[in-house]
């Protein structure tokens, strides 16, 4: 099969575009494509709008370098070091983003029913709650973007138990979804180790899927254990084999989080100078991730190695 190993930049400029409904993988402070979306904001992809469960560090980097119009999300936090993303909040504080919300169950389900080929799936989840009653968009804006429902959901009676109402939330099918994994062969194939979050529904429901990886492998070795396999070649586009792709954020078994990053970026994020200042250090002024990542040091990502017993960093606790 044909390689789809490319730059990051060459996957970027070939399968996103300004004005795309974009999705990002991960969860908070974990695998989030870091490297990737670097490249979204280095190359000034912008009016994108973005759909994902619980957004982090791209998230809150895509924000404050304003190339985000439209967000729809569950939740957007990075952890413990910003309960609510600095950039994220300040701009729906501003009103220079427009933010509409579901549950977390909501939004997995979303994307399931965008990769099952479905129009909508039913739940429960939300009833009773401003999720439902309050709704962030429009119909004005609704008639003008295409990749927007009609409704943010519909709550009716179940057809089989007059008793009981039903949530039904649209299919979402991004026009491109970004991952990080931890191993992928050059067709395409990849693997995740540890938690998928709800990757693997993002993918399946995506016109294209651009991958970062931690480790390049043949694609015999992914083929002799298919069922520890998340993604067929099939439904990849690109493949960008980039270590450490995720920091600041975690990579199972591979590094954790970086705190220290993760703590500075906050109070940098906090202020527009400070925060512009940043993304020139750290994007726009170096060519591409490894020269981000000889910033941060060899000696940082040193210390944030995950433990081979536990898959994150050990840590000592005070008694």
């Amino acid at each position: 099969m044909s390689s789809k190993v490319m730059l990051a930049s060459d996957a970027v400029r070939r399968f996103v575009s300004s004005g795309d409904c974009i999705s990002f993988g991960g969860f908070t402070v974990n695998r989030n494509p870091v490297a990737l979306v670097h490249e979204v904001i280095r190359q000034g992809i912008n009016n994108l709008h973005a759909v994902l469960h619980s957004g982090s560090q791209v998230l809150d980097l895509l924000i404050g370098a304003n190339l985000a119009s439209l967000v729809e999300i569950a939740y957007g936090a990075n952890g413990r070091f910003a309960t609510t993303c600095v950039r994220f909040r300040k701009a729906v504080e501003e009103g220079t983003i427009t933010v509409e919300d579901y549950t977390n169950y909501q939004i997995t389900l979303r994307f399931m029913a965008g990769a099952m080929g479905v129009p909508y799936l039913p739940t429960y989840s939300g009833l009773g709650s401003d999720i439902v009653s309050k709704w962030g968009f429009d119909e004005k804006l609704r008639e003008a973007r295409a990749s927007l429902q009609d409704k943010k959901l519909i709550v009716e009676r179940s057809p089989f138990s007059d008793a009981s109402q039903l949530v039904l939330v649209p299919a979402v099918n991004p026009d491109v979804t970004l991952l990080h994994v931890h191993q992928a062969s050059e067709d395409g194939i990849a693997r995740i180790q540890g938690l998928s979050f709800t990757d693997i529904e993002q993918a399946r429901a995506s016109e294209h899927v651009i991958l970062s990886c931690e480790e390049l492998v043949p694609s015999e070795q992914l083929r002799k254990d298919p069922w520890l396999n998340c993604f067929p070649h099939t439904i990849v586009d690109a493949v960008v084999h980039q270590p450490h792709g995720a920091h600041p954020t975690a990579c199972y078994r591979c590094y954790d989080y970086d705190a220290t990053h993760l703590d500075e970026y906050r109070n940098i994020a906090m202020d527009d100078s400070e925060f512009y200042e940043y993304l020139e250090t750290y994007i726009f002024g170096v060519n591409d991730f490894s020269e981000y990542l000889a910033l941060i040091g060899r000696d940082r990502l040193e210390e944030i190695k995950a433990s081979p017993k536990l898959g994150y960093k050990q840590r000592g606790f005070a008694i």
